[in-house]
């Protein structure tokens, strides 16, 4: 059995930036549909690579992202693309790149339709995996089932984010039960 997320990080033998990502943002909800986009682009730049590599260029992935700016991002021309495709501070994978400013038209459509991407996504909770993974290959593009699972775990959407004796698991029911 492999060691969890939980575990690797509280033994302190995983980099600093998971430290703050797992005590801070996995597992927890957001409504902010930039911070939504941004989860979605980083958890489509990971796929083939290690989530620290993604968390070390994170600073890079805002920037040339433009803060996760929906409008800005689907605007982005084939110059913009392009200069995606050269910016070292991201991941430099033409799908990847395509696949973002692609996904934030998609989520813009969804913003038209459902008022946000957070409330689109708050009609389908309680889906099971397989529901979940069906809807996103219908909605986006490269979202794949792995990129699917992590995206609704690191926003608690899906169970499972943390060990259930992790104290961060407690700080988001507490958090959780304040919202309700």
């Amino acid at each position: 059995m492999s060691e969890s997320y939980c575990s690797a990080v509280r033994s302190g033998r995983l980099h600093a930036v998971h430290v703050a990502y797992h005590n801070l943002e996995y597992g927890f909800p957001s409504t902010d549909d930039s911070v939504l986009f941004e989860r979605l682009i980083l958890e489509i730049n990971q796929a083939g690579l290690s989530w620290e590599i993604i968390l070390k260029k994170r600073a890079g992935f805002t920037a040339a992202y433009a803060n996760f700016d929906l409008e800005t991002v689907a605007a982005f021309t084939l110059e913009d693309e392009a200069l995606l495709l050269s910016d070292v501070g991201i991941i430099r994978n033409k799908l990847k790149v395509k696949a973002a400013i692609e996904n934030a038209k998609r989520i813009l459509e969804l913003q038209q339709k459902y008022g946000s991407f957070s409330a689109w996504l708050e009609l389908h909770r309680g889906l099971d995996l397989m529901a979940w993974k069906k809807l996103f290959k219908q909605t986006f593009v490269f979202t794949g089932g792995e990129i699917v699972n992590e995206f609704l775990m690191s926003l608690g959407f899906l169970g499972g984010a943390h060990d259930a004796d992790c104290p961060v698991q407690q700080k988001i029911l507490e958090l959780l039960s304040t919202q309700k």
